[in-house]
């Protein structure tokens, strides 16, 4: 992870305080929050950035802290917002570190706790160069798993009270080698939509399934048809998936007995509207039409959560650029291929210009987002702090 020497000397000067982000983050670790909890969290950030003379300002969104710094200059009118997101997983955490999560069925295993130790490290570094004419906004966002806390902090007035005209973000990507910067000048994160399937059946004796209808049956070939949907219904070009992620029905001690209901859970993720409106309608279709092939009623609720998450090219190349004076060309992909993963930092971008980037973090041994294993490589807080310190420094200057 050397860089180079333009713009490097944000990345050095975050590393002389490396120690205290790596404390900071650890101490995220092991003190886990799920979203809209994030209380401890949002007083830590909070307190970091009154101590560097930056303002503060809280429950932004429910929980979400927002710092506001001003650079020597404000003449240029101009301003950027830097968002992290703060909450962490309901995962029980299996490593063995000795920041391991002490909130048994909670944990970071998405690398949030890194997300902030990162944007806390471009904040102290700005706050003690100040060299950039404009505002800094720093959005330290709750409830991203799931709970689409950007649009909240929208909804409470996030552009109203603190005006960016461009907002930038980041998220670790674990199979990238550590300290390598990765985007593309489109669609980086795809939409999610959940939708749920109530099969209404018809109980009775195992024995005797004539005389019942059963749902697990019925369940079991809605979820067959639905995944012939993606493959016969969406252009083949366009990127769609369907996954159910739970089957609920019946009881495993109840001997003998076809229980009179199914419920399944699954979740839609697209990048185009069309698409989307194609996958709606089908799912609905296809599982009314099974269940009442077998005298079933299926009922569907679906509800979309989160847009596409698509960088604006100008914000896009803006990363790039920096990112090579950064961290050098040869750790700088400016061609990354979308993730069907999604991230709710698409509602920010559906507000204002951006872009969104990943940061590598050199991990081989299969424990991505998500698992129950995975950590943060703190080795890569300098790189993330440093672009995003110069971006700073390069969209503001003198």
């Amino acid at each position: 992870m050397t860089p180079n020497r333009t713009l490097a000397p944000t990345v050095a000067a975050v590393g002389l305080f490396k120690d205290e982000l790596v404390a900071l983050r650890q101490d995220l670790h092991r003190h886990p929050e799920l979203g809209f909890e994030e209380h401890r969290t949002a007083e830590r950030i909070a307190t970091f950035l009154q101590v560097l003379g930056i303002e503060v300002h809280r429950n932004v969104g429910r929980t979400g802290v927002v710092g506001v710094l001003r650079g020597r200059s404000v003449a240029s009118g101009r301003s950027i917002g830097l968002r992290a997101d703060m909450d962490a997983l309901p995962i029980q955490e299996l490593g063995d570190a000795s920041y391991s999560s002490c909130r048994p069925g909670t944990m970071h295993g998405c690398g949030h706790d890194g997300h902030c130790a990162i944007l806390l490290g471009a904040a102290r570094y700005l706050a003690q160069t100040r060299r950039f004419d404009g505002t800094v906004y720093f959005f330290f966002q709750p409830g991203e798993e799931g709970h689409a806390g950007a649009r909240e902090m929208i909804r409470d007035g996030l552009f109203e009270r603190f005006p960016a005209e461009r907002v930038f973000a980041l998220h670790n990507w674990p199979s990238l080698p550590a300290g390598t910067i990765a985007l593309n000048p489109g669609p980086m994160m795809a939409a999610i939509d959940k939708f749920s399937v109530r099969v209404q059946g018809q109980g009775g004796h195992g024995a005797h399934p004539q005389q019942a209808i059963d749902p697990i049956l019925v369940g079991s070939k809605i979820v067959s048809a639905v995944h012939t949907i993606v493959s016969r219904n969406v252009n083949p070009v366009d990127a769609a998936v369907i996954s159910f992620q739970s089957f609920q029905s019946g009881a495993p001690e109840a001997l003998s007995v076809i229980p009179d209901h199914a419920t399944l859970h699954g979740m839609v993720k697209w990048f185009k509207p069309e698409v989307q409106q194609v996958l709606r309608d089908r799912l609905i279709a296809t599982a009314q039409s099974v269940a009442e092939t077998f005298g079933a009623k299926a009922t569907v609720h679906y509800e979309p959560l989160y847009p596409p998450t698509v960088n604006t090219p100008a914000e896009a190349a803006a990363v790039e650029r920096v990112a090579r004076r950064v961290v050098g060309d040869e750790r700088v992909v400016g061609d990354m291929e979308p993730s069907m993963g999604s991230e709710d930092f698409a509602f920010m971008l559906a507000e204002r210009p951006g872009a969104y980037f990943r940061l590598g973090q050199g991990m081989t041994d299969g424990r991505f987002l998500h698992h129950p294993r995975y950590d943060f490589n703190d080795e890569t807080i300098p790189v993330g702090s440093g672009v995003f310190a110069a971006l700073a420094e390069e969209l503001m200057p003198l």
